[in-house]
């Protein structure tokens, strides 16, 4: 029997039920001791982050994410343990890798801490094949999941996310009005958040009217710090007869490989090739010209996902996806 469990069968949401345990006024009598009456006939333990009846909030939230040597990563796990921290909570890092296996065996350790949520950093913890999702949704059942830059339609789950295809598709616009048609997205994702990126570009070069066979996408399959593998990926490609005077980057780890790839091939930037990156992260002011990017209000959207976990953990309502828009920080490297 989980808080899942009881919602169903009482017939209420899983924040009403959480209100109950939580001993919050904002629910009718009548609710109340309906929810009541189930959690009597099925015996119902509440796991520890129920504060109602009697047991005490571990105060603990679990955290997942990928890789954390990611400089996107690593600063929204900072953004978000600042903000649980103010909240009087701690919390439990689980750095998974990208195979499914490892993270259900993450998601299962965090369960068994008897954490009071859990935060999935990152988009790459959502699946097409919703089979592999099951992970989640069994956790849900259990404690509240919250999902960075992600979306995923399960009860108990809750997701703050950017729209990243608004911005991309923004960000290819801008590009083609600076006079450049012939633009490469170089992209290294395949994720729920690169998917939309990836899509966001073909559907803005499909509307200035280029057939798909004109459009050019090249994937990096490689390690996210290898900037010089980036450059010559992208050298082969020129090589073998790609032309293009514009990049567009998903990150800004694989526009420094496009300015790499600029400079050891003697092409001024942003004259004879425009480079814009994704995440405005801290290596967007690091290179010269410094890079124009997409930044996606990581701080914003950490410390909003923050804050809607523990009002959920409080018994109130939250909708189960917020969506914040993003901006193009223009720098030297766009004309």
């Amino acid at each position: 029997m989980t808080i899942y469990d009881i919602s169903e069968k009482a017939g209420v949401s899983i924040a009403t039920v959480s209100r109950v345990l939580n001993g919050s006024s904002n629910v009718s009598g009548k609710t109340r001791q309906k929810v009541l009456d189930v959690i009597e006939k099925y015996e119902y333990t509440p796991n520890a982050f129920a504060r109602g009846l009697g047991l005490n909030t571990m105060k603990t939230i679990g955290i997942m994410c990928a890789d954390s040597s990611d400089l996107y990563l690593a600063k929204a796990i900072y953004y978000i343990e600042r903000k649980l921290r103010a909240g009087g909570y701690d919390s439990i890092l689980c750095c998974t890798g990208y195979n499914l296996e490892t993270k259900i065996s993450s998601m299962n350790l965090l369960i068994t801490k008897k954490v009071d949520g859990i935060i999935l950093v990152g988009s790459n913890f959502i699946y097409e094949n919703d089979k592999d999702n099951k992970y989640i949704h069994d956790a849900a059942m259990q404690v509240p999941v919250m999902l960075l830059n992600a979306a995923l339609d399960s009860p108990n789950v809750f997701s703050i996310l950017s729209d990243d295809y608004a911005s991309t598709y923004e960000a290819t616009l801008q590009m083609i009005a600076s006079g450049i048609t012939d633009i490469l997205y170089f992209y290294n994702s395949r994720t729920y958040s690169g998917k939309k990126r990836l899509s966001a570009f073909l559907d803005a070069m499909r509307g200035q009217g280029l057939a798909n066979e004109d459009i050019l996408t090249l994937l990096y399959r490689g390690s996210h710090e290898d900037i010089s593998a980036m450059a010559k990926q992208l050298t082969a490609f020129s090589q073998s007869g790609g032309v293009f005077h514009g990049i567009i980057a998903s990150d800004d780890y694989l526009a420094l490989g496009a300015i790499k790839y600029a400079r050891e091939n003697g092409l001024r930037i942003p004259e004879e090739l425009s480079v814009l990156g994704h995440n405005n992260s801290m290596l967007a002011t690091c290179c010269d010209p410094e890079l124009t990017s997409v930044d996606d209000n990581l701080e914003l959207l950490c410390n909003q996902l923050t804050h809607a976990l523990m009002e959920v953990l409080s018994g109130n309502e939250v909708p189960q996806k917020t969506v914040f828009s993003g901006k193009i920080i223009k720098r030297g490297t766009t004309r």
